[in-house]
């Protein structure tokens, strides 16, 4: 019986892999390397969303005293919040929609005006 030899090589830096026949990788730094790279571009965008998240919730944090508080529209822009990310949204009975980061939410009114809103962690 004749044995056929198949070259295989590291998926990561492309040197001859000896071993078990289903080894893709020649040691556990050329795994490592390969799965970080993978990685990289979707790790890279979920860090820079939650930094996003973290920022607003911060600064609804800093401007709500109590359970309550009003603010305008553009001093939220002034400390840097993003309108665009929230972590999630309650719509009440009379069709208004809360957006929320994480327990500390808002609703935006009229003539610029927006409510702030930290939710009862009890429930949650």
């Amino acid at each position: 019986m004749q044995f056929i030899s198949a070259t295989r090589t590291c998926a990561s830096c492309g040197q001859d892999i000896r071993g078990r026949s289903d080894k893709k990788f020649c040691d556990d730094y050329c795994r490592s390397a390969f799965n970080n790279k993978q990685n990289n571009d979707v790790n890279l965008y979920i860090r820079s969303v939650d930094r996003i998240l973290r920022r607003n919730r911060r600064i609804l944090e800093e401007l709500i005293p109590n359970e309550t508080a009003r603010t305008s529209r553009s001093r939220l822009l002034e400390k840097g919040f993003n309108f665009k990310y929230y972590t999630n949204t309650y719509t009440n009975k009379k069709g208004s929609t809360y957006f929320f980061c994480y327990e500390y939410g808002y609703l935006p009114m009229e003539n610029g005006s927006v409510l702030l809103i930290k939710r009862n962690e009890e429930g949650a």
